[in-house]
């Protein structure tokens, strides 16, 4: 058995911004298919700074706490910056780096944010 850091298990049992958000302007979907974590994140965005982040994910303690942590960070941050976020920042909020079995399930919200970030831009013509 994993132990958590604290962070995670808060994150966890009492996660933030979890279901889903009407009206998204921008949403992404990810899956590890090793493990079967499944999250979509949709966000709104206003002037060039998302607005509202939330969650939806039938996934492990850590993929929920990563998304809770997540989505807690980038409200009212600039799109650039959030698109910046990495597994530096990542690895520093989860308190740690995790296991490296576990390591897709932490770097999936992450990955599946960046994605729900570019789909806020115009396609190019």
């Amino acid at each position: 058995m994993t132990a958590f850091r604290a962070v995670v298990l808060e994150h966890f049992r009492h996660p933030r911004n979890r279901g889903p958000l009407s009206d998204a302007h921008g949403s992404a979907e990810g899956a590890n298919p090793l493990c079967g974590d499944r999250i979509r994140i949709q966000l709104r965005a206003a002037e060039g700074a998302i607005t509202e982040a939330r969650f939806t994910a039938d996934a492990c303690a850590l993929c929920i706490a990563s998304a809770s942590l997540l989505t807690e960070h980038v409200r009212g941050m600039r799109l650039p910056e959030a698109e910046r976020l990495d597994l530096v920042w990542l690895h520093g909020s989860l308190e740690g780096e995790p296991p490296p079995g576990r390591k897709r399930c932490a770097q999936l919200p992450l990955e599946t944010m960046r994605r729900a970030i570019a789909s806020l831009y115009p396609a190019p013509s």
